[in-house]
Parts: C-alpha cells; sequence; structure tokens
C-alpha cells in the first residue's frame, strides 16, 4: 500500500523538521508534503511536494493565521493534485503562531473534503506563552473539527523529557518520529496479522475523542510498556473508559501469542465491556527480546 496513498505533512517549521525526520524513518512507504512560508524549510526535501506560502517579498505569517489560510486557499488547485490518492494524511504540526494556526486546519478540511482520514498531532505553545495559547486554542479546535484523529501535542512535557534525554526537542522530538513510523509501517507493511484503513476507520469513526500513543519495552514487561506509553507527552491524556482501540504490536522474530497476549491485555482492560478491539501484530528485527506498541484509541 503506497502509491501516494499514504501522506506526512508538515506544516510550519516545526511541523516541517519533524515531518522531514519521520519521514526519513519510513520514505519507501509514504509521501512528504511540507508548507510553511519560510523556504528554510524546504532545505534536505528533494523528493517533498513543497508549498511555500506567499512569495519572497513577504514578511512571513508571524502571528497571522488568517494570512497563512489565505496564501493556502490560494493554493487549493495545487494541492487538490497532491492530495487525489491520499488516502491517510498524518499532518504534523505547532500552533501558535501563524502558519501552523492558519494553514494546518485549512489543509486538515481539504484533506477530508478529499475523502482521505486525517490524523493530526498538533503541539501546543509552552504555557508561560500566553499571546501564542491565545491564539492555538482556536486554531485547535478548528484543526480537531477537520481530523479524525487530532492529538494535542504538550511542549512543555515533550521538552521536560528531552532535557531528561540531553537531546533537543525541536530537532530530536523521538516520541513523534516513533509514532508516525508506527503508523505508516502498521498500514505500509505486511504482518503476521495485519491492519489496514478500513481498520483504522472503524475505530476512529467511533463517537467521542481519539487519541495516540506509543512505546517501546522489554517483550516480558506488558506493564512496563503500557505505563511508557501513558507517559507520552500529550496534554490530558486520558485512555481508560475508550470503546474503541487499534492495537499494532510488533516484536523480535522471538516474539510468543503469550507475550502479545499480556501486553494487548495490559492496553485494553481499562477499555468498556463491548469495546471494539482490533490487533496487528508484525516481526521487526531491530527488537529482538523487544516490543513495540502503537495504539490507537477511540469513543474518549
Amino acid at each position: 500500500m503506497h502509491d501516494g496513498s499514504l501522506l506526512i505533512a508538515g506544516v510550519g517549521g516545526l511541523g516541517s523538521e519533524w515531518a522531514k525526520r519521520a519521514h526519513a524513518r519510513c520514505a519507501d512507504e509514504c509521501d512528504l508534503l511540507l508548507v510553511d512560508a519560510d523556504d528554510s524549510s524546504f532545505e534536505d526535501s528533494r523528493h517533498a511536494h513543497c508549498l511555500p506560502l506567499g512569495d519572497s517579498s513577504d514578511a512571513g505569517c508571524a502571528a497571522l493565521p488568517e494570512l497563512a489560510s489565505s496564501h493556502f486557499m490560494k493554493a487549493t488547485a495545487i494541492m487538490d493534485k497532491i492530495l487525489e490518492p491520499v488516502e491517510l494524511m498524518i499532518l504534523l504540526t505547532a500552533l501558535g503562531g501563524g502558519v501552523g494556526s492558519g494553514a494546518a486546519p485549512a489543509l486538515a478540511a481539504q484533506a477530508s473534503r478529499k475523502g482521505a482520514l486525517v490524523i493530526t498531532i498538533a503541539a501546543m505553545p509552552f504555557e508561560e506563552h500566553l499571546a501564542r495559547c491565545e491564539i492555538a486554542h482556536p486554531a485547535f479546535n478548528r484543526l480537531q473539527d477537520s481530523s479524525d484523529v487530532c492529538a494535542q501535542l504538550s511542549l512543555d512535557r515533550l521538552a521536560w523529557q528531552a532535557r531528561s534525554r540531553g537531546v533537543d526537542w525541536r530537532t530530536r522530538p523521538s516520541w513523534v518520529e516513533e509514532l508516525v513510523q508506527g503508523l505508516v509501517l502498521t498500514l505500509g507493511q505486511v504482518g503476521i496479522i495485519n491492519l489496514d484503513l478500513m481498520d483504522l476507520r472503524s475505530v476512529v469513526q467511533r463517537k467521542g475523542g481519539a487519541t495516540m500513543v506509543v512505546a517501546e519495552g522489554e517483550a516480558n514487561d506488558p506493564e512496563g510498556i503500557f505505563l511508557k506509553a501513558l507517559a507520552a507527552p500529550l496534554a490530558g491524556l486520558e485512555v481508560i473508559g475508550a470503546s474503541g482501540c487499534l492495537l499494532q504490536l510488533e516484536g523480535g522474530r522471538q516474539m510468543s501469542i503469550h507475550q502479545m497476549e499480556q501486553v494487548a491485555d495490559a492496553f485494553t482492560r481499562g477499555l468498556t465491556e463491548d469495546a471494539q478491539v482490533i490487533l496487528g501484530a508484525r516481526h521487526s528485527d531491530d527488537l529482538d527480546g523487544k516490543m513495540r506498541v502503537v495504539a490507537v484509541v477511540s469513543g474518549l
């Protein structure tokens, strides 16, 4: 499954940086789209669709979501062609500035109208940046309205976790990269138990909110993997009481059915009694003795 059907989209400077890094992990399985008012976002992106907002005489779209949205709408015909084959778009952006807050909701809305499933990871400003927060919250609501899943990423939590690992949260957001890679490979590669877009649609279209988590740990420590998933840098993460769950388990060649059952139980025991659970599994040679879990939960 590819042929342009899977698309990673980065909107704004931070979103574009994250999208490029995530795409590098699974470039054979998906396409890449970058949207920004700053041409530096398009560096090292030979194989990406690039949409500059405005022209070289513009001063950018800083803190002006309406301007970014206006520039984006002028490229509707171009975007229609790019989005034509897309069945799933994973959109990465940061809200609180002009481009992310203005162009990201417009892109999500256009992709949704074209029939694509839209999964969004939207970074919210640091809590101390009050002016950015005032811009970000209404933008998030617009983005949520046009996305099938819209996960609210906390920059405060992401930066704190990055500092604990001694890396830069701007350029090494490993959680974001791992989640995007997990989603793409879940749908793009053959596994022991295969999942497809129909499975994903079935889960995310359940009534209520939806979110996503990813975690990796020892295959014999299902509780540890689950606790790592709950430590995701998401704002207001809550999975208890969900009524839908798509669960992808990835492990080494020695991964056993018992280990899969234990991890699946850890991730689903807090769901409602009649919850819809769809399970997928695949082998990965780089996970000897370990297991990686990607979960999409809905009906929150």
